[in-house]
């Protein structure tokens, strides 16, 4: 099996867990907060179509030729540390809350009424396609930047990963924030 059918298969799962976990909670349920400074499952869904869909304008650069890559990917060692550091800020057992770039904020508000598990699902397709179509740019190991700071340089493939393991990390907030309601509707009845 290739990485990029590993990474499909990761995505697959990832948004099969959302379905079955969050897909028959209420619209009022998805974007309730157990605290005013919490996020709401929709809210940390948000955030991740938010901030996997920063990568797309990337991923159409490279495709089409016109990306360029910032002076400080061609120093060897640069991008493994930076990639590294990234990855594990986003580890799903680091339990330390990194705060967002604001333009990665969650932009769904409680009375929008987006169906945001079939968002995430579509979102979750598109990326998958983006992810067929980068294969040969992963396999020659193309250095990017994050889509909010070129300064921050790391591999393609690392990307992929961080992106992946992103997703787990929010998919956990949300179970820990669905639990949190649960506990006080319990209270409450």
């Amino acid at each position: 099996m290739s990485h990029i059918d590993i990474y499909i298969q990761e995505l697959k799962q990832n948004t099969l867990t959302v379905k079955d976990r969050f897909g028959t909670l209420s619209i009022e349920i998805l974007y309730a907060k157990p605290s005013p400074s919490s996020w709401s499952v929709a809210e940390n869904l948000d955030h991740l179509i938010t901030l996997n869909s920063s990568y797309f304008s990337i991923f159409k650069k490279l495709k089409s030729g016109t990306f360029q890559a910032a002076f400080v990917s061609k120093i060897s060692f640069f991008p493994k540390i930076l990639g590294n550091m990234i990855m594990k800020s986003v580890d799903v057992n680091n339990s330390k809350k990194v705060k967002t770039f604001p333009q990665w904020q969650p932009k769904v508000q409680a009375d929008s009424k987006v169906d945001i598990i079939r968002k995430f699902e579509k979102h979750q397709a598109e990326l998958i396609k983006y992810i067929k179509e980068m294969e040969n740019f992963i396999e020659k190991g193309t250095i990017i930047h994050s889509p909010a700071n070129k300064l921050i340089v790391y591999s393609l493939e690392q990307a992929i990963e961080i992106i992946i393991e992103h997703e787990k990390r929010h998919i956990n907030q949300a179970e820990l924030v669905w639990s949190q309601i649960k506990d006080k509707e319990i209270k409450k009845g």
